[in-house]
């Protein structure tokens, strides 16, 4: 049988971004600077780059720069024009012709289950995918919802982001309880285990920030109780999916970065300098002679 592509991505950028404080005072997290292109831009090439074209943020009233970001600068787009800037003029008008953008403002309790429900009248019957705002991940050959999307069109059902990790690791994500591994790097999950930690952990393949959904999640949503804190958890939404049918795990191939943390952040800026020609040397001057 032949399943409906996937074509909409649900990013939620409304979080406080408390971690990065005081910077998030006045700025989303999701603008934070890899070099010279905010997280939310590789996040968003990311699904376009997967066959994605239709964006979904789910905002606040803080995330006007995010939205700015993928508009068009009619003021800036003339200067650089005026003083011959073609290659950068050409750089940010691509910016906001990659997708179809539509935003959302986040409305009701907390958790990030919520934004994906309040994005669910732009969804309708469709499959859709769902990315984090300040998780980048690198794979230019396969990007990651590529590589869920080809399990999704095999088999059908909701699909989840996994990475190998170690016993630390554990302690820091949700973990996948799998039934069968179905082919390499695919498997068949039975539950969600949040940070068991290695002595009660059902495997060592954690569930990243990348889900492929079907639109019974927002059922799931609905009725399921407040969870930790008050707040309403995706994972715990697809953990009560998994009762009612198949949910499915793809072993991901390729470089996560974690750019809402400020090791991970930094973490991204120094490896993605270290690849580009422009800058290389240079940071491999710059460490050499900081340590």
């Amino acid at each position: 049988m032949k399943h409906a592509p996937i074509r909409k991505v649900v990013i939620p950028v409304a979080g406080y971004g408390t971690r990065f404080l005081p910077f998030t005072k006045a700025m989303p997290k999701e603008m934070l600077p890899i070099i010279d292109q905010p997280v939310i831009q590789f996040v968003v090439e990311e699904a376009v780059a997967s066959g994605v074209t239709d964006v979904i943020l789910v905002t606040s009233s803080t995330k006007r720069p995010v939205e700015d970001h993928f508009d068009q600068n009619m003021e800036l787009e003339a200067w650089l024009k005026k003083i011959g800037k073609e290659e950068q003029l050409e750089q940010i008008q691509a910016i906001g012709k990659m997708a179809n953008f539509i935003y959302v403002r986040q409305k009701g309790p907390y958790g990030n289950a919520i934004p994906v429900l309040n994005a669910s009248h732009l969804i309708g019957d469709e499959p859709f995918a769902v990315l984090w705002g300040d998780e980048v991940f690198l794979n230019r050959e396969r990007p990651r919802l590529k590589q869920m999307f080809e399990v999704y069109e095999k088999y059908g059902g909701p699909v989840l982001g996994l990475l190998e990790t170690d016993d630390e690791g554990t302690k820091k994500y949700g973990i996948a309880d799998p039934e069968a591994e179905l082919s390499p790097g695919v498997y068949q999950i039975k539950g969600l285990v949040e940070k068991p930690g290695p002595e009660k952990t059902p495997s060592h393949l954690a569930a990243m920030g990348a889900y492929v959904l079907t639109p019974d999640i927002f059922e799931e949503i609905q009725r399921m109780p407040p969870g930790t804190g008050g707040e309403y958890y995706l994972p715990e939404a697809i953990h009560a999916l998994m009762k009612r049918r198949s949910v499915y795990g793809c072993r991901l191939q390729g470089e996560y970065f974690d750019t809402g943390s400020k090791i991970g952040w930094l973490r991204a800026n120094l490896a993605m300098a270290l690849r580009r020609p422009d800058l290389a040397k240079d940071v491999k001057d710059m460490l050499q002679s900081l340590s």
